[in-house]
């Protein structure tokens, strides 16, 4: 990542010297095992089948097989990285032909089903909804598709693809703002840099701040871009008002490059669900990216105010605490909630609230920090509009709130 000014992750001395908070692993009630567990590559090559070209070579293709299943379908197997796993089959592949011809793709998912509607582009950048009359959802939940293909390019996918390298991009474009650098937390399993922008004016020292996460599941797109709404709307507009003089920002975009990039359902190379690992830190990405939390927090005497974790799932929902948690800000998430309901004229906001239970994220940033945490869940099929109107919203609210002292 040339584009970013590397720092590596602070010793781990660093973390036990400073003083403030302690880093350690956490104890949850409900433990899952995240050890790492196999994982199977998909092959990456080129498919010839009934006059369709099809390939997987690019960075978060999935596309485990390709075969003639009539003359006018084939077959595209789907598999995931590992099970069991979460039912979020991604696919992701090209197709071109020689001569302008109609096929069917079949979406064969084995043992998963049909989630994502299909979306299409002519050069991977700009993605549009194929038209449901050319989508076909069977009993069994796979789907097929129907596609006109000529000698140009055409991509199909779950969703728009945001690979690490876009990923980077946008952060490097972020970092010209004044006010904003970008630089590296640590590095995946395979290698890949795990970026964070450090956002605010002045002086770090004792600043409250603000961290967010996202991209811990591969798929998990919409989820991505209402993070990116919300993190421009607070550079935008924090610079103005005033936010970012008081407070600080750590946004850690990408916190799965290696699944992302590998085109996985929803595991790291490691073959777990990395948002189950905020106790024990048995995956590379976690253990680091915690160590470089923790360490920046106490290096600038400052105090966690929030921890939001954007993520996607069937329909828009928070996922927040209850009132047996007790945070140091106490009444901020619903204040929250209820300044993003006004500000969108929602007649109602959904709000799922629960105590400390599985080891992830939001519990992490309790256990750790006692920190107010949100996990910002956005639906599969959210409007693209609407996804950056609620980012852009969202931030709006919170910004106010936090200056406000509550």
């Amino acid at each position: 990542m040339t584009y970013v000014k590397r720092i590596g992750v602070l010793a781990f001395f660093v973390l036990a010297s400073c003083s403030g908070y302690k880093y350690s692993t956490h104890n949850f009630p409900k433990a899952v095992d995240t050890t790492s567990k196999p994982i199977e590559l998909q092959e990456k090559k080129q498919f010839s089948v009934l006059g369709v070209q099809a390939s997987n070579q690019f960075a978060s293709a999935r596309l485990n097989g390709f075969e003639r299943e009539n003359d006018s379908t084939i077959r595209a197997l789907i598999r995931p990285e590992n099970s069991p796993i979460n039912p979020s089959p991604w696919y992701a592949f090209k197709l071109w032909a020689d001569t302008e011809i109609t096929r069917y793709i079949h979406l064969d998912y084995g043992d998963h089903f049909h989630r994502y509607a299909p979306k299409i582009s002519t050069d991977g950048e700009q993605w549009q909804l194929l038209d449901t009359a050319m989508v076909q959802v069977h009993a069994d939940k796979s789907a097929t598709l129907k596609l006109q293909l000529s000698s140009d390019t055409l991509w199909v996918a779950a969703q728009e693809i945001h690979d690490s390298k876009r990923v980077g991009a946008w952060a490097a474009q972020m970092a010209q703002h004044k006010g904003v650098s970008a630089h590296t937390a640590g590095t995946s399993k395979m290698g890949r840099e795990l970026p964070y922008l450090d956002i605010g004016f002045g002086d770090t020292k004792k600043k409250p701040t603000l961290i967010i996460i996202s991209r811990q599941h591969p798929p998990e797109v919409t989820g991505y871009l209402a993070m990116q709404a919300f993190v421009e709307t607070l550079i935008d507009q924090g610079g103005k008002n005033g936010f970012l003089k008081s407070h600080r920002v750590l946004v850690y975009p990408i916190l799965n490059p290696d699944g992302v990039d590998l085109g996985h359902f929803r595991h790291n190379t490691g073959g777990v669900d990395m948002n189950r690992d905020w106790a024990h830190y048995h995956q590379d990405e976690i253990k680091q990216l915690t160590q470089h939390m923790v360490s920046t927090v106490n290096e600038a005497k400052s105090k966690v105010v929030m921890g939001l974790d954007f993520h996607s799932t069937y329909k828009d929902v928070y996922y927040t605490f209850d009132e047996t948690v007790k945070t140091t800000k106490p009444g901020l998430t619903k204040a929250w909630l209820a300044g993003i309901q006004k500000g969108l004229a929602l007649d109602s906001i959904n709000d799922s609230p629960s105590g400390i239970g599985l080891p992830v994220s939001k519990g992490w940033f309790y256990n750790q920090f006692k920190a107010e945490s949100v996990t910002y869940e956005i639906g599969d099929d959210t409007p693209r509009d609407f996804i950056k109107e609620k980012g852009r919203v969202s931030a709006e609210v919170l910004m106010e709130l936090l200056m406000s002292g509550l």
